[in-house]
């Protein structure tokens, strides 16, 4: 399953997070599933971009301790991870997983995206 991991600020616009997906599905493929917190997941922003691409919306309870390549030391700070991005890719993509596409950002800073894959489809109601 390839799964694309999106970080974004609160204000982030539809925009900023179609340009961080096409981003990474230019350089890793077509995702399958979008990742993020659950915090996040109920987002405008993100429920508009899942919408338009036909594509679910996987909500993680909490990404702490999951290893990142990349380091945002705000990220590290709020979330205990290094990149949102990375680890909800990582983590929605699900068992084995391994990121195809390290996190990328938008020009205008508010969205990030990242690219994993696991050898085996993890099933979408797997997580809430």
């Amino acid at each position: 399953m390839r799964v694309a991991g999106i970080g974004f600020r609160a204000a982030a616009p539809l925009a900023s997070l179609a340009a961080a997906l096409a981003e990474v599905e230019a350089r890793g493929g077509r995702a399958e599933a979008l990742a993020t917190l659950a915090v996040k997941a109920g987002a405008d922003a993100l429920q508009a971009l899942a919408r338009a691409r036909g594509l679910p919306v996987l909500a993680l309870p909490d990404l702490a301790g999951i290893n990142t390549p990349t380091l945002s030391p705000r990220v590290q700070a709020r979330f205990g991870t290094g990149s949102l991005a990375e680890a909800a890719a990582l983590a929605g993509a699900g068992p084995g997983a391994h990121l195809t596409v390290a996190r990328i950002a938008t020009p205008d800073g508010m969205a990030t995206a990242a690219m994993a894959e696991a050898p085996s489809p993890r099933p979408i109601g797997d997580i809430a």
